[in-house]
């Protein structure tokens, strides 16, 4: 059986960043994300709001780098929460829990004073971000025959 998810949007508001009874970190956020489609009638796109939780390096990951409006990948598994409302109600909750979280941008936000890298940097529950600061070096520039070649299709040999 497969459970996997992968949604991208912004953050409706900065991560909660909690810590379990045995001081595991749990981030709890809310994405916003755009359906690829309009209305029936053509009209605006309707947007969903998906409840994700992230646990351990992934969780603190997302409450350092992530704040409202940022644009985040998350890529995890469906889960149900069933639980009774103070009515004696049974409900259900449908959350994502992330197993890794990515920049879904790739440069910092004019109004967020804070970093965030783009490129592959992700964290998830088996390691979290490295000892370093998280910044990716560029990549190389690519060699060989066709190295020296601009960006213009009219300068390709072929």
């Amino acid at each position: 059986m497969l459970n996997h998810i992968v949604i991208m949007g912004r953050l409706t508001r900065d991560p909660e960043l909690r810590y379990t009874q045995s001081q595991t970190p749990v981030a709890s956020f809310t994405v916003a994300v755009d359906r690829d489609f309009g209305g029936r009638d053509g009209g605006e796109k309707q947007t969903d709001f998906i409840d994700c939780s992230a646990w351990r390096q992934t969780g603190e990951f997302v409450s350092k780098y992530f704040r409202k409006g940022s644009m985040i990948v998350v890529s995890g598994r469906l889960q149900s929460r069933k639980w009774q409302d103070r009515d004696g109600n049974n409900r259900t909750n449908w959350e994502i829990s992330a197993d890794n979280v990515y920049f879904g941008e790739s440069r910092r936000r004019d109004d967020d004073n804070r970093d965030s890298y783009g490129g592959n940097y992700s964290a998830n529950n088996y390691g979290g971000p490295g000892g370093d600061s998280g910044r990716s070096a560029p990549a190389p520039a690519p060699a060989g025959p066709f190295s020296d070649l601009g960006d213009d299709d009219g300068e390709l040999p072929f």
